[in-house]
């Protein structure tokens, strides 16, 4: 028997004043009464994988590869358990979540947090505010989020839709690499001889290479479908090193999210994601069972000098055969390949980010910062060290790479730089004199100058709370122009403009879009060019910004922003929680 909200006897009329009463007392109760709070439990271990015939064992969460998926609604709260088993200290960062006042939980080591040792267990508490979408966790510290990362799904809240077409069925795919060698000895090794790390084995989705790989036919991953439906997928790039193109053969992709904030949608058949950021676009199937397979491919978008991976990753596309063909082989069904731009494809890459709008209407505005307060111009780009102890060293003319923000390498402190400055000892850890121009201005994008030796230095942009801030950000061609995708902690910011060359302060600004710019918590800066970016610092904490190549943030193209409490309750940071872990 069906269940009956009203006993047969109550009248119509009874039952409208019981539903009218029961409509007015929801909506006096605050929204946040039906968010949720959500525990998970992560288990840092060690684990035997297998791939590329090749088996090894690696860090992982729960012992999964990739690690488990993450699920919330906007407005829930988040428990996360993190113990760890293994001997590598370990932090894990929620990336793209704002952590409004509770920077304690954002996770980068010796930025937010000292890193959790052998042994010790740590529980990343924060609410998730204001935010929908796909982003994902990984691992702070060294090069572990090579192993350690797993998709953030946020909900909208209940009841609330999504704004483009109500998909069928939701599909993560994360990209990532493969490296038959130790990740941690690859970093271990390049930094000692000052040159570039060797570069991974096979890209992957979803922990999986594919069969265009030796030895992985059986490791590819297969995407079933049903013709006439439409599919949400959510894509995440966590490769470490390399920004990546993406296809489905003879589909057409419409791309409906950025960094977990919608955007006007646009269809598209390839798309580029650098790594830090997800997209999220909706795949109409075929109306009828098209008696074909389709590859899904993945592949690197390049513009540095050093080298890289220039494979393929791909998965299956497979719809499912009508009922009454139940004898159907898919090894006998066609294969169509998609086809990917040039591996240096810049001007594919650029159409494809000039077409990122936000939605920017009544529900969702675009807040962009109009006034601006402070104004930065930071250079971001490659440089050298001296070489150390007399040996030599593998980078240009016998010196050690490095990496800049103002011709500053950013030293990681023994300590975290948010407890040194909660607690008053600050003087000991870092400098609150972090250049908001470059110290020497030379020709960026020209002729490079014969010194290219960096500074070095633990320095911090001190903003007072609900700054306004304008950053252009300028690629330099000291040791070769590339791309740098930058990824901003704590903070979404407006992407109101970007160029080739250097840029004009003169002229460039009357280009920006203050009307509908992207929204994002990682950028690329454009190889040879600029980007400029807008945002308000209202959230109090210290925020890691850097760039999401994880080589680059080894070799120092890192800093910091320290953002001052407000003066009101809910604009100060919230204290340390007891189980934060010590030095």
């Amino acid at each position: 028997m069906g269940f009956l909200p009203f006993p047969p006897s109550t009248t119509p009329a009874f039952q409208r004043l019981c539903l009218f009463v029961l409509f007015i007392t929801l909506s006096f109760i605050p929204e946040h009464a039906f968010a949720a709070t959500r525990h998970y439990k992560f288990h840092i271990k060690l684990q035997n994988v297998t791939r590329l015939c090749h088996t090894k064992s690696i860090v992982t969460v729960n012992g999964q590869f990739p690690g488990p998926r993450i699920v919330g609604r906007e407005g829930d709260q988040l428990l996360i358990k993190v113990v760890n088993h293994v001997q590598n200290n370990i932090s894990i960062h929620w990336h793209g979540i704002r952590q409004l006042q509770t920077g304690w939980a954002d996770g980068p080591a010796y930025v937010t947090q000292c890193p959790i040792q052998t042994g010790q267990s740590y529980v990343y508490n924060f609410t998730i505010i204001g935010q929908r979408g796909t982003l994902f966790w990984h691992a702070h510290i060294s090069w572990l989020r090579s192993t350690v990362y797993g998709p953030l799904v946020i909900l909208p809240k209940l009841g609330v839709p999504y704004p483009f077409t109500k998909p069928y069925k939701e599909v993560p795919i994360i990209f990532g690499e493969w490296w038959n060698a130790d990740p941690e000895a690859v970093i271990a090794q390049a930094m000692h001889t000052g040159g570039g790390p060797n570069v991974s084995d096979a890209y992957t989705m979803n922990g999986l290479p594919g069969p265009l790989y030796n030895c992985s036919a059986k490791d590819t991953l297969k995407v079933k479908v049903k013709p006439g439906k439409t599919y949400l997928l959510r894509l995440i790039n966590a490769a470490l090193n390399d920004e990546l193109f993406f296809s489905i053969a003879n589909h057409t992709l419409q791309v409906v999210e950025a960094d977990a904030i919608y955007v006007k949608p646009f269809e598209t058949e390839t798309l580029l994601m650098a790594p830090g950021q997800t997209t999220n676009v909706l795949l109409k199937t075929k109306p009828h069972f098209p008696n074909a397979t389709f590859f899904m491919t993945a592949r690197p978008y390049v513009t540095g000098l050093g080298t890289f991976d220039n494979s393929t990753v791909a998965g299956i596309l497979e719809y499912e055969p009508p009922s009454h063909s139940t004898s159907l082989s898919i090894k006998k069904l066609q294969l169509f390949k998609p086809l990917l731009p040039a591996l240096n494809d810049t001007s594919f890459a650029t159409k494809f980010t000039n077409k990122l709008r936000s939605l920017a209407n009544a529900q969702f505005p675009a807040n962009v910062p109009q006034k601006v307060d402070k104004r930065f111009f930071f250079t971001v780009g490659l440089g050298t060290n001296p070489c150390q102890n007399n040996q030599t060293c593998q980078g240009p003319n016998g010196t050690m790479f490095a990496a800049s923000v103002n011709n500053i390498s950013f030293a990681l402190p023994n300590t975290a730089l948010l407890q040194a400055h909660y607690f008053g000892q600050s003087n000991e850890v870092y400098a609150p004199d972090f250049p908001s121009n470059p110290i020497f201005p030379f020709n960026y994008t020209g002729t490079p100058p014969n010194n290219t030796m960096v500074g070095n230095g633990t320095k911090l942009v001190v903003l007072p709370f609900n700054t306004s801030v304008e950053l252009v950000m300028q690629d330099t061609s000291i040791l070769g122009a590339e791309s740098h995708p930058l990824h901003l902690h704590g903070f979404n910011f407006f992407v109101v403009g970007q160029g080739f060359g250097n840029f004009d302060p003169n002229k460039d600004p009357a280009n920006f879009n203050l009307v509908d710019p992207i929204e994002r918590n990682t950028v690329g800066v454009p190889s040879g060019g600029w980007v400029a970016i807008r945002f308000l610092a209202d959230n109090p904490g210290v925020w890691f910004m850097h760039c999401h190549l994880e080589i680059h943030t080894s070799w120092g193209l890192k800093m910091g922003w320290l953002v001052l409490d407000g003066k009101l309750p809910n604009q100060k940071l919230l204290p340390p929680p007891a189980d934060l872990p010590k030095c």
